[in-house]
């Protein structure tokens, strides 16, 4: 389903970043002679929407009022910031055996021995996001903690992309004094800061960049 966003468009800032031209991805096929492409199924649906954007996304059907809280068909960046997140999950491969043009991947080898490998690397690059979005998933629905054994939970699983978060420690040190000996379980207006800012953190782009 594609909604008519043309009012939305217009006074939606333009992501300038660049679609590849479809003749400069085929002149990376020379010389190859054994291909798997690979659609992503409603790929602008794996990318969810910030939530003060969600209100925006809104479109009216004879069943009722809808929002998306992922990405849509139909919005003008959408192309673009998914171009930017593929080429940012296959940064080690393209240009070697992978093109992508936004949710189209192709793999290309000279061989079918060379097809195997480039296809397991491939599905190794899979594996892994599958991972890093189910735990950001987990981490973005997380509840506030009760308990100090929630904060603890809660601070493991955001401590995965601790790398990716400028200041991490910085941020989360208001939860991690509650895991000090002897500390009250006290939830205060700055731990709910840091709870949330953690949160936020984990919803940008930086965190979804490929690990290598």
């Amino acid at each position: 389903m594609c909604v008519d966003y043309r009012a939305l468009n217009d006074v939606t800032i333009k992501n300038k970043y660049p679609l590849p031209r479809i003749d400069d991805l085929f002149d990376r096929l020379q010389g190859a002679c054994v291909f798997s492409k690979i659609d992503l199924r409603s790929g602008y649906h794996q990318m969810k929407i910030r939530p003060s954007d969600i209100p925006k996304t809104a479109f009216i059907t004879r069943f009722g009022l809808y929002e998306y809280t992922v990405m849509s068909f139909g919005l003008t960046n959408a192309p673009a910031y998914f171009m930017n997140l593929m080429n940012k999950v296959f940064m080690e491969y393209l240009d070697k055996f992978v093109v992508v043009f936004i949710d189209d991947i192709l793999i290309y080898s000279k061989t079918e021995e060379e097809h195997e490998e480039h296809l397991r690397l491939s599905q190794k690059v899979e594996s892994w996001w599958i991972l890093a979005i189910s735990k950001i998933s987990s981490v973005i629905d997380w509840k506030v903690p009760e308990v100090v054994k929630e904060v603890r939970g809660f601070l493991g699983l955001a401590g995965y992309y601790r790398r990716f978060i400028e200041s991490f420690s910085r941020i989360a040190k208001p939860m991690t004094s509650l895991l000090e000996k002897g500390v009250p379980f006290i939830w205060t207006k700055e731990r709910q800061a840091a709870f949330d800012e953690l949160k936020k953190r984990l919803t940008t782009a930086q965190c979804l960049l490929y690990q290598t």
